[in-house]
């Protein structure tokens, strides 16, 4: 893995950003979670959660502050007061940043209400629309796919069929996000492993793409500082605040430059496939897609008999070893991965149905059991959020 001058030329901030980030974040978190209590945000023990104990969420809020302030911030030292660690290639234009950056505000803003008001799903929905419309708007838009059945391994795309494309990828990795957001840690862990992935692709991609790197490891540094508080046992959830942030941010940056969509395709190959099968069995079963129930792979994994912290483990090493497949293969070959992924991935769920980790309604249980009470580790004082677990439903 070659790095060219400009890579090389942006390595401090980039390892800059991602401490900083992660520093606010981490301080940030506690803060966001008392007011978030003093405010009535917080996901009560229930059968559609797995959580024992009132837990705060809109940690999103805390991955904001450590990425955007951060971003912003580097951003203005490099063009504005002109220490120019970013230089050329500038792949991202200016319209595009706030995109990025001013999305991710309104992103996390559109979450909050939900953290707060607890809106119904279709609600959720079209403020998904409405967010990926900003990024179309703003020129984030899908330029070519990877066609590993055209002799040039890509698919150019224009026009109406482009900003289709647009809509669809940024709204489906919000829900993607989402529906993996069901035990402690493990969208955000994931998000974690994705951003790194991307910000090291970018560094090598041809052109070199310095910016969209650099926001992949401030992106990446904010959700470290957060998964400090948010890994098992939690003390705090994303919120919707946080699944919308943190899927609308991913998504943008795979368009950005380059088109890198086969690549977070890959390295999210989980929460992405487990939400296609999901719908399709749902669907099958002639309930709505959007009904909750213990059919995603961390709930079979938990009633196959892994603890809460295994399950994430587990899942977060599938991750890492589809990151780095994505780095070692083209274009082409990753879209081929990821096909064969979607089949291993439908095998794997067949096995652990005959295995006993099958689907059930959430009306009949959800098993809060599941959640081992002996990980649990009380707060070390006051200042500290409630230990829990992850809310296991899904909001969309």
């Amino acid at each position: 893995m070659n790095l060219n001058e400009h890579a090389i030329q942006v390595l401090p901030a980039l390892l800059f950003g991602f401490v900083v980030a992660g520093a606010i974040t981490l301080a940030a978190t506690p803060v966001v979670a008392r007011f978030a209590r003093h405010f009535g945000m917080v996901d009560w023990p229930e059968a559609r959660r797995v959580n024992k104990e009132a837990v705060a969420r809109g940690g999103g809020i805390a991955i904001l502050l450590g990425f955007v302030l951060v971003a912003a911030a580097l951003l203005f030292a490099n063009t504005v007061i002109g220490m120019h660690f970013v230089d050329e290639p500038q792949i991202v234009k200016r319209p595009q940043s706030l995109a990025l950056l001013g999305g991710a505000v309104l992103a996390t803003g559109l979450g909050f209400l939900d953290d707060w008001l607890q809106l119904r799903a279709r609600w959720q929905f079209v403020t998904q629309i409405l967010l990926a419309g900003f990024a179309v708007a703003l020129g984030v838009v899908v330029a070519r796919l990877n066609d590993p059945l055209n002799a040039s391994g890509t698919l150019e795309i224009t026009g109406v069929v482009a900003v289709v494309a647009s809509l669809l990828w940024i709204v489906g990795m919000i829900n993607s996000i989402n529906f993996i957001d069901g035990l402690d840690g493990l969208s955000s862990g994931i998000a974690l492993i994705a951003s790194l992935t991307l910000g090291v692709i970018s560094l090598t991609a041809s052109p070199v793409e310095p910016y969209v790197a650099l926001f992949c490891f401030v992106l990446a540094g904010a959700l470290a500082g957060f998964l400090r508080w948010n890994f098992h046992p939690a003390s705090i959830f994303a919120g919707t605040s946080g699944i919308m942030l943190v899927g609308y941010s991913l998504a943008v940056l795979s368009i950005l430059g380059t088109a890198k969509i086969a690549v977070v395709a890959l390295v999210l190959g989980v929460p992405i496939i487990d939400t296609f099968w999901i719908i399709v069995r749902r669907l099958a079963a002639r309930r709505s897609p959007f009904a909750p129930d213990r059919g995603h792979i961390h709930h079979r994994l938990l009633d196959l008999g892994l603890s809460h912290r295994n399950t994430v483990l587990v899942i977060y090493g599938v991750c890492v070893l589809l990151a780095l497949l994505s780095l070692g293969l083209s274009g082409r070959n990753q879209m081929y991965a990821f096909m064969g992924l979607v089949v291993v991935f439908g095998l794997v769920l067949l096995l652990i149905a005959k295995l006993g980790g099958g689907a059930t309604v959430v009306g009949e249980d959800l098993d809060r059991d599941s959640y081992d009470p002996s990980e649990q580790e009380p707060p070390e004082d006051a200042d500290s959020p409630d230990a829990a677990s992850e809310d296991s439903t899904d909001s969309l």
